[in-house]
């Protein structure tokens, strides 16, 4: 028995020495990211490229050598006859419109919109209203003034003429779906999770427990609602009152700028903090098309040229492993709040 308690009290001196560890890590690579933030570069990589060096892998051995060969020469004739007709015709070629992919992946605090502002100014230095944005999208929400940001960086494609579409492969819920909104197009996956259009604030209290163990808590401020609720003082029902009371104006907002950017939809019916599946969302004109964002992209391949944009920064030795520690944590909890979840899973 005495080893099993030295043995237990040793596992949980090396758990909490690691969770320790990667919280130290995590902040010094998050610091360490927001004062290099300046150090990246963009990165273009041009999908028309890559999807035909995939078609010609697949051809290779596929086909046989006889008929791949054929039909390579048959490519290479229709190709050189067309631009024979055109040069015989006296046409300029005109160039194809194109489609630029961003990603966004959204944590609670939209860290994401960082790298998003870069892409999109660059974009915006060539994009013409001919051509195309589309943000592949993935979040389930988080800080109420990060997501504003977030979206704030989508409305300048919007405002420079230039056509947005996002597409939502997993779930745009909360501040996500503020962003999605955004769009003059929405795609969804089947069984994508989109809405979640409410506010949400929680926060422990431990007044009762310090009490208890005769600990005082002091806390001064300077007008009255400057702190409304408190995690170690006592709360009071007039602070309460004005907490909801803030969620609620912050509710309106949210349900305003819905129905401004989607007239189509019928707010008070969706704002209630439900989510939906792709295809109920597309009954309530939540979003437009049923779609997978690699189906668009394959669609758009022949009449457009596609290039996908990334914003990459520099990273230090010290934020690499910050940022594989933080993964790893990521994961670790992720599985157990799955095993805690009462969604369904399927």
């Amino acid at each position: 028995m005495e080893f099993l308690s030295d043995y237990g009290l040793f596992l949980a001196k090396t758990a909490t020495f690691v969770v320790a560890a990667l919280l130290i890590i995590g902040m010094l690579a998050s610091l360490g990211s927001r004062r290099r933030d300046h150090d990246g570069h963009i990165e273009v990589t041009a999908l028309n490229e890559r999807f035909e060096d995939w078609e010609e892998q697949i051809k290779s051995v596929v086909l046989d050598e006889a008929s791949f060969k054929q039909e390579r020469k048959a490519a290479q004739k229709k190709a050189k006859a067309e631009r024979k007709a055109k040069k015989k015709s006296g046409e300029d070629e005109q160039p194809k419109p194109r489609l630029f992919v961003l990603d966004f992946d959204g944590d609670v605090k939209a860290s994401d919109v960082e790298h998003l502002r870069h892409e999109i100014s660059a974009v915006l230095t060539l994009a013409k209203d001919s051509d195309e944005v589309l943000v592949r999208l993935e979040s389930a929400g988080g800080m109420v003034h990060s997501y504003g940001l977030a979206a704030s960086q989508l409305a300048r494609i919007r405002s420079h003429g230039i056509p947005l579409t996002v597409a939502v492969d997993r779930v745009a819920a909360s501040g996500g779906y503020m962003m999605a909104c955004i769009a003059n197009t929405i795609l969804a996956a089947p069984f994508a999770i989109l809405g979640s259009i409410g506010v949400i604030a929680q926060l422990p209290n431990f007044h009762r427990l310090l009490k208890q163990h005769n600990v005082d808590f002091e806390m001064h401020t300077a007008g009255d609602y400057k702190r409304t609720l408190t995690v170690f003082g006592e709360n009071t029902d007039e602070g309460r009152d004005k907490f909801r009371e803030e969620l609620e104006e912050t509710h309106v907002l949210f349900k305003r700028f819905v129905a401004e950017n989607r007239p189509q939809v019928n707010i008070e019916k969706v704002a209630t903090g439900e989510v939906w599946y792709g295809t109920q969302a597309l009954d309530e004109n939540l979003v437009d098309v049923i779609s997978t964002s690699d189906e668009y992209i394959l669609q758009k391949r022949t009449a457009c040229d596609l290039f996908e944009v990334k914003y990459v920064a520099r990273k230090t030795l010290a934020e690499k492993v910050g940022v594989a520690a933080h993964g790893a944590l990521d994961t670790v909890l992720g599985k157990w709040i799955s095993r805690l979840s009462q969604r369904p899973l399927v």
